[in-house]
């Protein structure tokens, strides 16, 4: 941001960091051993969708590679729009590594097109004794946990748990006021 923008008020907001989006492929062991969280078989990115022709041709791309890719890899998905208008692509699949790598075409090809500051969230659904989502923030370049115990209402003891177990193999967003929860996600 130069001089003159930061007078007008004008920021630019921060682009999309995917390098650490397969971290959670590699975690899988020590989820699954450590804390008995395996994954669910459901995934989803989150997008701040905008009104161009270009976005709507990167949509298109992205469908496209989405078609291609279920008949190698049988990934399912389907596109919602929430009460807040962000868009939702969720996708099944019992693999996680098929999720992950599907998670990382779908937010290259967005950023490729421009469109990486429209990347909000990457989500994937953990089963143990409780639900466990594992939020990957795309400004943070981070993951974090989101332990939902009743409406509204969150376990807060247990996602610091997670963070504490996970912490050396997984990057964790530091600060936890940035841990922020996602109610009435569609997964």
């Amino acid at each position: 941001m130069d001089f003159l923008d930061s007078i007008l008020g004008k920021t630019k907001l921060p682009e999309s960091k995917t390098e650490n989006l397969f971290a959670i492929s590699t975690a899988e062991v020590t989820l699954e051993t450590k804390l008995g969280l395996k994954p669910d078989g459901a995934a989803a990115v989150c997008i701040k969708p905008v009104e161009s022709s270009r976005y709507e041709t990167a949509r298109l791309e992205i469908e496209g590679l989405l078609n291609i890719s279920y008949k190698v890899t049988k990934t399912d998905y389907s596109v919602q729009k929430d009460s807040y208008g962000y868009l939702w692509l969720v996708l099944r699949d019992p693999d996680l590594d098929d999720l992950v790598a599907t998670m990382q075409m779908v937010s290259s090809t967005l950023i490729d097109e421009g469109f990486g500051t429209q990347l909000l969230a990457a989500i994937y659904r953990f089963k143990g004794n409780t639900m466990v989502y594992w939020i990957y923030s795309f400004k943070e370049g981070a993951y974090y946990p989101f332990v939902p115990s009743r409406p509204s209402q969150r376990d807060n003891a247990f996602e610091l748990r997670l963070k504490s177990v996970m912490e050396p193999e997984l990057p964790i967003v530091k600060d936890l006021t940035r841990w922020y929860p996602i109610w009435g996600m569609p997964i």
